[in-house]
């Protein structure tokens, strides 16, 4: 939210926390009565929203200035965003109000069911959510190693990630050992090491270490089993194989409306896909890809979430 218009959206935020201002008043919190108050009055630059507070009351107040180029302007107008009763105001010193999944969580956490909660968090920052709904994010991994490794990177991302709206993470793993559960043997061949990887009563070998050739059960995917036919093509057709690539596991499984779901392939190197209701990015991926595809996810997770809405009112989806 860079303007002071009216909130019609869920998860509105400012722009930049330095666009909120504060203010004691000992007036009514009616928007005429603030209207009065602050009309007239001399506010900064970079001021779009006026935090008013009178005693344990609070509102948000959108303003409007005669211009802003000089470092000082009058108020011309004043919008009441969110009202004292719909309105909380929250003390929490580890929340970055400058990050919109923080202001969501702390909203979330601390004042439930409010349509506006300001937040006085990190830094003595303060900053406002107006209707906070985080859109939903299942990210699909394997393990081991531990942590899963994608949820983790997301997970630290959207503890800083400025530019993201507010995203709930939901964590969808799946664990190698169940896989192999699902199809009994003797020996399997892992592509790596990993996280120490072992099965009760089987020997675990591994194709990068291009072991002597046996009597394996792949637990791989189509990367894995390229490798393993190259080192070992006389086996190449007789293979036993339980998939493991994330995408082949995770599109079998149908999302929640409203929701996206963001996992990996190691068939991808340096790009993104997006199959459905689902974004792919590589194996291995480096923060600034895994951003990228949390942000196209949540784009993703927004459309899919505008779209329930609307059948939800009997609307056809554009």
């Amino acid at each position: 939210m860079t303007q002071p218009a009216a909130a019609t959206a869920r998860n509105v935020v400012p722009n930049a926390y330095r666009g909120v201002a504060m203010a004691t008043v000992e007036c009514e919190l009616d928007e005429a009565t603030l209207a009065a108050h602050f009309i007239g009055r001399e506010a900064y630059r970079r001021t779009r929203f006026i935090v008013a507070r009178a005693g344990d009351q609070t509102v948000i107040l959108a303003v409007h200035k005669e211009s802003d180029d000089p470092l000082f302007a009058p108020i011309t107008a004043v919008r009441l965003l969110v009202t004292a009763a719909d309105c909380a105001y929250v003390v929490d010193p580890e929340s970055d109000t400058a990050v919109p999944t923080a202001l969501a969580r702390s909203a979330n956490r601390h004042a439930p069911g409010k349509r506006g909660v300001v937040v006085q968090g990190r830094y003595g920052h303060v900053s406002f959510i107006i209707d906070p709904a985080p859109l939903r994010v299942m990210v699909r991994e394997v393990v081991p190693p531990y942590p899963a490794k994608l949820f983790d990177q997301t997970r630290r991302l959207l503890d800083t990630a400025e530019h993201l709206p507010p995203i709930e993470l939901v964590a969808d793993i799946v664990e190698l050992e169940q896989l192999a559960l699902s199809r009994t043997s003797t020996g399997y061949l892992l592509p790596c090491r990993g996280g120490g990887m072992t099965v009760p009563g089987a020997m675990i070998s591994y194709l990068d270490e291009v072991p002597p050739e046996g009597d394996w059960t792949l637990l791989g995917c189509a990367r894995s089993r390229a490798i393993h036919d190259h080192f070992y093509p006389d086996r190449a057709a007789t293979l036993r194989q339980v998939d493991t690539c994330p995408i082949h596991l995770a599109t079998t499984l149908p999302l929640p409306p409203g929701e996206a779901r963001l996992t990996k392939c190691c068939l991808l190197e340096e790009h993104i896909e997006t199959h459905a209701d689902t974004v792919v990015v590589p194996w291995g991926s480096s923060f600034p890809l895994v951003a990228q595809g949390l942000s196209l996810a949540s784009d993703l997770a927004d459309r899919r979430n505008a779209e329930l809405l609307d059948r939800t009112a009997g609307k056809d989806p554009e």
